[in-house]
């Protein structure tokens, strides 16, 4: 694809996620950007939509949590592969003593969490995050029992997730006020995240599964961070190994999920932060590309505004690629 067709097609992708009468088709796309060799050429806001205005992570926060784990390991303060330190687990015969930090993380730990099944009448994320019984959200979701040999059987669970947040809580001290500060200095902080604004539960917990707040170009950061194998401006913020471990495809997930991020997203060889109601950074390493996606659709739309993200994907071919 030569250049010129490529910008034709690409903007023929961008105009139909923001055009106002594709809002049955794809919902209501808030912002979309593109960044490509690390430079934005695509910035577009719905009506009414600042490049200023923060908006809703949903559980793209869970792969900020993958960031903030990883940092707590260089630090010695977590082991991957060691049991979960969760104290309630630790009694003798307890199953759950089975479940290791990695499982957590590739949602693979086997509690019998149900995200959200209406045929089946329950919906265990919005009891844990909405439920005023529920302070501790972690302690609920380490509750569940044990329903699969941890390593077996995936089970996408924002449970999972503030379970894995209490860990990193945990590791720091306890307190909010030490999670606050760590994100900051080794995170948010090195990547200019200026924007980003984490929600905490009443134990002090980040509500790592769902609630992190940010401009559309703060998200964009987070998923250049991913596209540069952790390194920010010239200097190493991930430690080394620690993108290839989020994009590592986790077995019994049949390839769709790495370590709290998803994967081939729009494209084969894509890895994505993904959120309710269709929040998307794809990060394309063969293609140096980032894109966002923030907005509100429908499931049925969601499938819609992957493919229309597809067709952005493609518009830049893969890096050695020459253009025909």
């Amino acid at each position: 694809m030569s250049s010129d067709a490529g910008a034709r097609s690409l903007g023929r992708a961008a105009d139909t996620l923001m055009r106002e009468g594709e809002v049955d088709r794809f919902g209501v796309t808030r912002a979309l950007l593109v960044v490509h060799r690390g430079r934005l050429v695509v910035e577009r806001y719905r009506d009414g939509v600042g490049a200023d205005a923060t908006q809703p992570s949903w559980s793209m926060a869970k792969s900020v949590l993958h960031a903030i784990v990883g940092l707590l390991g260089e630090d010695g303060l977590i082991e991957l592969d060691a049991a979960a330190p969760v104290p309630s687990w630790r009694g003798e015969g307890d199953p759950r003593r089975a479940i290791a930090l990695d499982h957590l993380l590739r949602m693979v730990d086997g509690l019998d969490f149900v995200e959200y099944d209406t045929a089946a009448g329950r919906a265990d994320v919005i009891e844990m995050l909405r439920d005023s019984r529920h302070a501790d959200t972690a302690a609920f979701a380490e509750s569940r029992a044990l329903a699969h040999a941890p390593g077996t059987v995936f089970n996408y669970s924002s449970g999972t997730s503030m379970i894995v947040s209490a860990i990193a809580r945990r590791a720091l001290g306890g307190s909010r006020a030490a999670m606050e500060t760590y994100m900051q200095e080794r995170l948010l902080g090195p990547l200019g995240m200026t924007s980003a604004k984490a929600r905490f539960d009443a134990a002090g917990t980040f509500l790592g599964s769902s609630y992190l707040f940010a401009t559309p170009r703060d998200f964009a950061r987070f998923g250049l961070l991913y596209l540069r194998d952790g390194v920010w401006d010239g200097r190493r913020v991930l430690p080394s190994g620690w993108v290839d471990h989020a994009r590592r495809a986790t077995g019994p997930s049949r390839g769709v999920y790495g370590a709290h991020w998803w994967l081939d997203v729009g494209a084969p060889g894509t890895f994505c932060a993904k959120g309710y109601q269709g929040q998307y950074t794809i990060v394309a390493p063969d293609r140096d590309l980032v894109v966002v996606r923030l907005g509100a659709s429908t499931e049925p739309q969601r499938e819609h505004v992957v493919a229309a993200l597809g067709d952005i994907l493609r518009s830049f071919p893969p890096s050695g690629a020459e253009a025909i």
